[in-house]
């Protein structure tokens, strides 16, 4: 923890440092240190850095920056989510409190980031929430549990629609689908991917492996307005950011799209 602060507070210290020196004119340069009796010169020679250079020319990677996350009381998403630095909004739409005092109070290595500046609660109904938004979010995150009981209304066509409605143009809406291999799963799956995929210009599934969920493997969706999940997949740009992680990968960003020959025969059923 010492050194985690040191290296924030160097960091910030040389951000500042970096931003000063962007506010001068070239021309001023070299001058004399102040109160240093021109014995020592200034000169505008540094390295503009990650924010200010790398940024400025991989506009890609500034986005998103408003992002709704619905369910995920147990602020395991919005802990990822903060990592970015480029984040600008969170606001995360959570049903009953009391699942995020708990998550505080027993899972503290979850909900650690709910309490991040970004971060907007609103405990309330994500059906009421998300008709209120309109072209609000570059990012929408649906992490709710099956499409059974509470949940079921996120599920619906109606829901999908506004979350269409709440996305800029470039928008793109990731979701839940549960299993494959359980005959009620997989309806509810095909019923939801139906919906999302008439509804979206793009629309594809894809696989985790989770061996606390049932049958160790879940499906994901994916909907955007305009991007496709692996043939717009900016590699390098992602691979720049130096993100420890440990799970995800580039390779495996393609290969959780490539689904089983079976899956895609569920899938193709509904998209005709």
């Amino acid at each position: 923890m010492i050194y985690t602060a040191i290296i924030a507070a160097l960091s910030s210290l040389d951000l500042g440092i970096k931003w000063l020196i962007e506010q001068e004119k070239p021309e001023e340069f070299p001058k004399p240190l102040p109160h240093a009796k021109g014995k020592i010169l200034l000169y505008r020679n540094h390295n503009a850095g990650f924010p200010f250079g790398f940024l400025e020319q991989h506009a890609e990677l500034v986005t998103p920056q408003d992002i709704l996350v619905i369910g995920a009381g147990d602020g395991g998403v919005v802990r990822e989510l903060t990592r970015y630095d480029r984040v600008r909004h969170i606001d995360l739409v959570e049903m009953d409190p009391m699942v995020v005092e708990a998550c505080r109070a027993y899972l503290p290595g979850n909900a650690c980031r709910l309490d991040d500046r970004r971060v907007h609660l609103h405990y309330e109904n994500a059906l009421r929430f998300i008709r209120r938004c309109e072209a609000r979010y570059d990012l929408i995150i649906v992490d709710s549990s099956d499409p059974f009981g509470p949940s079921e209304g996120l599920f619906t066509r109606e829901f999908y629609g506004n979350c269409y409605n709440a996305l800029k143009d470039d928008g793109i809406m990731v979701n839940q689908q549960g299993s494959p291999f359980y005959a009620e799963d997989a309806h509810a799956m095909q019923r939801s991917h139906k919906r999302i995929a008439s509804t979206f210009q793009i629309s594809r599934v894809y696989q985790a492996h989770i061996p606390t969920f049932a049958a160790g493997y879940w499906l994901f969706g994916f909907a955007s307005k305009k991007y496709h999940p692996v043939d717009d997949l900016d590699a390098e740009a992602w691979n720049a950011l130096n993100l420890r992680t440990r799970y995800y990968t580039t390779r495996l960003h393609k290969g959780a799209f490539y689904l089983p020959a079976f899956l895609e025969d569920m899938l193709k059923e509904v998209e005709d």
